[in-house]
């Protein structure tokens, strides 16, 4: 474990340190933060795959007291360089994607078209090979006895930590705060779409018992099925009947114990910056009117420490990036809370 005990956090960050100004490494950090810079079918805007660069540069200005979690950073916190090839792979797929997409919606007949087949196929391969590349990354870190966090690109990008937690833990829940379900079986002919997440999770991961959607607010009568037809695995919170409940006297505290109380013990977070209100996240992929403060979502998180519920993992996805640092400074402090939630989780009374 680093010792940051001789660390000022008060001097200015050296430009050469890691996230947060952090002076760590991977090896004595506890947590690493595994980046993830593929964006390849996003659906509207695009952005996030160079993502995880913009945090890294906006976390510098992210002060390290958190009075709730005060000396969490002092367990160390490190963030891989971005694989430079990975982006290359998926800018290039990109193009594939959006060449697809603009194919199928002038209703082309894509089996008539032997070059669109060979793109659809090239982008599935490419989800596929995502997947297994996210997988091998976590999965040896856990095996190491790290903490992992996994930031995006999009919400595909996550689905092999999944995996790896469910190897590594064994029973777990998600906690998915969006402003969609992501339970779309492919989505625009793509079988690892950002739109397909949970679909795929709950699909591929026999040991995830359990999903809880937070600020749901834009979704298709196929998702709406799917949530009705699951026997309460899946249990989706919408934004509209969460502000109902408020604007009938229901405290937050309330409606966020009621959430809590429906996850299970090991409880994985995974959070598209979509979730919150567009005015913290204007570039984010795919926005939509509605959503919450951080201090909102935060507080979940705290009821979920205070239940005595293990968190074992996060994602962080979608932030956007744009000629100002908005998006990314939002995204660098959501992205220091759940580090420090994390390493609490896993702290002995001691530390």
């Amino acid at each position: 474990m680093v010792d940051l005990l001789n660390y000022d956090p008060n001097s200015v960050s050296n430009p050469n340190n890691n996230i947060f100004g952090l002076p760590t490494n991977e090896d004595n950090a506890q947590l690493v933060i595994v980046p993830v810079p593929w964006e390849v079918t996003v659906s509207y805007g695009s952005g996030t795959a160079r993502a995880p660069e913009a945090i890294l540069k906006a976390s510098f200005q992210v002060d390290l007291f958190d009075p709730e979690m005060p000396d969490a950073w002092k367990q160390g916190f490190y963030m891989r360089p971005s694989d430079k090839k990975m982006l290359m792979k998926s800018d290039y797929l990109r193009k594939e994607a959006e060449l697809y997409i603009d194919y199928i919606s002038k209703g082309d007949d894509v089996a008539a078209n032997q070059f669109m087949c060979k793109t659809k196929k090239e982008v599935n391969e490419g989800g596929a090979f995502l997947n297994e590349w996210v997988y091998d990354q976590t999965r040896a870190l856990l095996q190491k006895g790290k903490l992992v966090g996994i930031l995006g690109g999009d919400h595909s990008t996550p689905l092999g930590f999944m995996r790896a937690i469910g190897e590594k833990h064994g029973d777990f829940g998600i906690l998915q705060i969006d402003a969609h379900c992501d339970l779309r079986d492919t989505y625009e002919g793509f079988n690892y779409s950002h739109a397909s997440i949970m679909y795929n999770a709950l699909k591929e991961i026999p040991q995830l018992t359990r999903l809880v959607q937070v600020g749901i607010r834009d979704y298709s009568q196929s998702e709406w099925d799917y949530i009705k037809n699951s026997n309460f695995k899946v249990i989706t919170y919408f934004d509209r009947d969460i502000k109902h409940r408020q604007y009938e006297g229901e405290s937050w505290k309330h409606i966020s114990e009621d959430i809590v109380d429906k996850l299970p013990e090991n409880v994985y977070i995974s959070f598209d910056i979509d979730g919150l209100d567009r005015k913290l996240c204007p570039h984010t992929g795919t926005p939509v009117p509605g959503g919450f403060e951080t201090e909102e979502v935060f507080y979940i998180f705290h009821k979920i420490l205070s239940s005595g519920r293990k968190i074992v993992g996060f994602d962080l996805s979608e932030v956007g990036i744009s000629d100002t640092d908005w998006n990314s400074n939002v995204g660098a402090r959501v992205l220091f809370k759940l580090c420090n939630l994390l390493v609490t989780s896993h702290a002995t009374p001691a530390e």
